[in-house]
């Protein structure tokens, strides 16, 4: 079975068996389809940790569209964009104005300029600038939590920070990651952030010459939405299959040369996509 499945199923569990419910309190989500107030079941502190150089982190219980998890990463990375009309994908179309911006967060904030030791740079520039020449040093990270930026983003990110560490494994660099979440709705977006954070791992590793180690995913408040149990126990029984195989063209030595056709997958075998699943928004 893929590890990303048992490591799912322990955390729905505890969550499920453990988590405080917040029926009755104030919550700000509401139900897209009744306007309901959206409760959920929480925990505090979630921490999973994946090793790429074992295995891939996509759930089997279910398929993770891994090409439009990839395509959201560029556009907050690599394209450094906040509007919907530079990504393929839908998440963000009921967070974006008329003209199809969802304001200052995300790839707006991780493209800003700032000026260190002389130079400006972006964000994303600084890490990989740094990898190359200071791989060991302890202060490579992006963070899109930028306070002067969340009254006028669609949304504060969720996915806030990455925090890259090099260790080594012989003669060859190892890139390690810590991804912060504040917050995070479990069956909606729980595998398709740790894969496409994976795939951004993985990336950032190729261009750097380095080998994809371990992505420790840390999240604040990780939560199932009271319509969502029952869906959520149903995955819990689904039979697991072995994780897929997936690689990048390994030709790509720039992070800005790629695209989600250089993305692979092989074996990938699931269970059934789950159909209407409610929205809280």
């Amino acid at each position: 079975m893929s590890y990303a499945d048992k490591l799912f199923k322990d955390m729905c569990n505890d969550i499920l068996t453990n988590g405080v419910d917040t029926k009755g309190e104030i919550v700000r989500p509401v139900w897209e389809d009744t306007g309901e107030k959206a409760y959920t079941i929480k925990k505090f502190g979630v921490i999973n940790k994946y090793d790429l150089r074992k295995e891939f982190p996509a759930l089997t219980l279910r398929k993770t569209a891994l090409k439009s998890a990839m395509d959201e990463i560029l556009w907050i990375y690599q394209k450094k964009s906040s509007n919907i009309h530079d990504l393929k994908a839908h998440v963000w179309d009921q967070w974006a104005d008329k003209d199809g911006s969802i304001g200052t967060c995300y790839g707006y904030v991780v493209g800003q300029k700032f000026t260190y030791k002389g130079e400006q740079i972006d964000q994303m520039d600084y890490v990989l600038k740094q990898l190359k020449e200071n791989p060991y040093s302890r202060r490579i990270m992006t963070n899109m939590y930028q306070y002067q930026y969340l009254a006028t983003g669609a949304l504060d990110p969720c996915c806030y920070s990455m925090t890259y560490n090099v260790t080594k494994e012989g003669e060859k660099l190892v890139l390690n990651a810590v991804l912060n979440q504040r917050s995070q709705d479990i069956l909606a977006a729980n595998n398709w952030n740790v894969c496409q954070y994976a795939i951004l791992l993985m990336m950032v590793a190729q261009v750097n010459d380095m080998i994809p180690g371990e992505l420790i995913h840390v999240i604040a408040d990780a939560h199932i939405y009271d319509r969502h149990v029952d869906v959520i126990k149903e995955l819990i029984k689904r039979e697991e299959f072995p994780a897929p195989k997936v690689w990048l063209d390994p030709e790509i030595k720039d992070f800005y040369q790629f695209t989600t056709d250089n993305l692979h997958v092989e074996n990938y075998k699931a269970g059934e996509q789950i159909k209407n699943i409610p929205i809280a928004k």
